[in-house]
């Protein structure tokens, strides 16, 4: 099968910095799209002086969610680079902004208004903390700030303990997968109407709408949910348990599953007719005994021990791996979630692949993370400007 790029023929410029925009257009380059990273010359993208580690002098941070992009340096406070950036605005399909301030946006002529008159049909995807409306527009933003505020922290962490941030910064790639989300619908409209719109993506709001469930529950009941570790708040047992060699998760979500659970384990005759234990409600409400009495039952063989019986009867379960394990996996490799590209600096640079699996249009893997400005000379050959006028651009601090 011939394979062809879902976004071949889409044009996207990205000025973005950090992880949210950046996850985004990374998402949306593995889709074939053209992306074109408008970076500040001499210093670029903040995360590029994001470590240790780095490689050969190049972030891994950076390098983590940069891939096919250009690299095009622009001074937008000299009139010269805005004409330019106007000039890409004008056959540009997607453009990503992360800078939460209208009033800055428009002196720099990158705001909404002054685009769409450039180009009717650009999709204008802005991501900020807050968006561009309410009474916190304008703040800025920062993922742990997201994270706190969005009641995530609260729920995180045993029950004893204090808030806690979760390891990634989720709220960024949250804002960033509902950023593409946005681009792609967008892109959808468009083809019907001819016409391109405003995407206002917010990090709080992208991290709220992932209570979800919890969220449900207070609506419900009114009642302020609850830390609760690694337990579930509807289900048991539904959590992580602790074998001879590691911890492993189980979870028996339905009658029929806890049903061949204790077949399983050989305790149909023991807890599995226990009437504190024979319904899910009854299994909530008894919760510590239940856990007590399979943890002394786990602890007695190695997690691979107990996964094998239990994936034999197909209950949900799996290890709790390190990073490391995970990464080398066999499955997840055959799965293609380990990219491999050559980097002109750094050498072979491993990137975590695109989750999108699709038949026809598959995501592509064409170009490695840029070098500051690595394509200003040809982005700007591309637009009819010879050698002598860049040098001119150089020398007058433009690009």
């Amino acid at each position: 099968m011939n394979h062809q790029l879902a976004l071949q023929d889409i044009r996207v410029i990205d000025m973005t910095e950090a992880m949210a925009g950046p996850y985004a257009s990374m998402m949306l380059g593995d889709l074939g799209a053209d992306v074109i990273k408008i970076e500040r010359p001499g210093v670029g993208d903040m995360s590029r002086g994001w470590g240790p580690p780095f490689v050969e002098g190049e972030s891994a941070y950076f390098l983590s969610v940069n891939r096919n992009k250009r690299s095009l340096t622009l001074n937008l406070k000299h009139p010269a680079a805005r004409r330019i950036f106007h000039e890409l605005i004008r056959g540009a399909d997607i453009f990503l902004v992360n800078q939460p301030r209208i009033e800055s946006l428009r002196r720099l002529e990158a705001d909404w208004d002054t685009l769409h008159a450039l180009n009717p049909r650009l999709i204008y995807c802005a991501i900020s903390g807050y968006g561009m409306t309410g009474p916190y527009a304008g703040r800025g933003g920062y993922d742990v700030a997201a994270q706190g505020e969005s009641g995530l922290m609260a729920l995180t962490g045993e029950p004893d303990g204090p808030p806690t941030r979760y390891p990634i910064p989720i709220s960024d790639i949250t804002a960033g997968l509902y950023t593409v989300m946005s681009a792609l619908t967008a892109l959808y409209v468009r083809e019907r109407t001819g016409e391109g719109q405003f995407c206002d993506t917010a990090l709080l709001d992208s991290q709220v709408a992932w209570l979800t469930n919890v969220a449900g529950a207070y609506f419900a009941t009114g009642q302020r949910p609850r830390k609760l570790g690694n337990v579930h708040p509807n289900i048991a047992p539904y959590e992580p348990f602790q074998a001879a060699d590691k911890s492993f998760i189980i979870a028996v979500g339905t009658e029929r599953l806890w049903a061949r659970f204790c077949e399983a384990l050989g305790i149909q005759d023991t807890l599995g007719s226990d009437p504190r234990f024979r319904t899910n409600a009854d299994r909530l409400q008894h919760r510590g005994e239940l856990r007590q009495a399979l943890q002394e039952i786990f602890a007695t063989q190695p997690a691979e021990y107990w996964l094998e019986k239990l994936r034999a009867v197909k209950i949900p379960c799996g290890p709790i791996n390190e990073v490391d394990e995970i990464l080398n996996d066999p499955h997840i490799q055959a799965r293609g979630m380990i990219v491999e590209l050559r980097h002109p600096v750094a050498g072979t640079v491993k990137s975590l692949g695109n989750p999108m699996h699709l038949s026809h249009t598959p995501a592509s893997y064409r170009l490695p993370p840029p070098l500051l400005g690595q394509h200003t000379e040809e982005i700007l050959d591309s637009l009819g400007l010879s050698p002598a006028e860049v040098a001119a651009l150089r020398q007058e601090g433009a690009v």
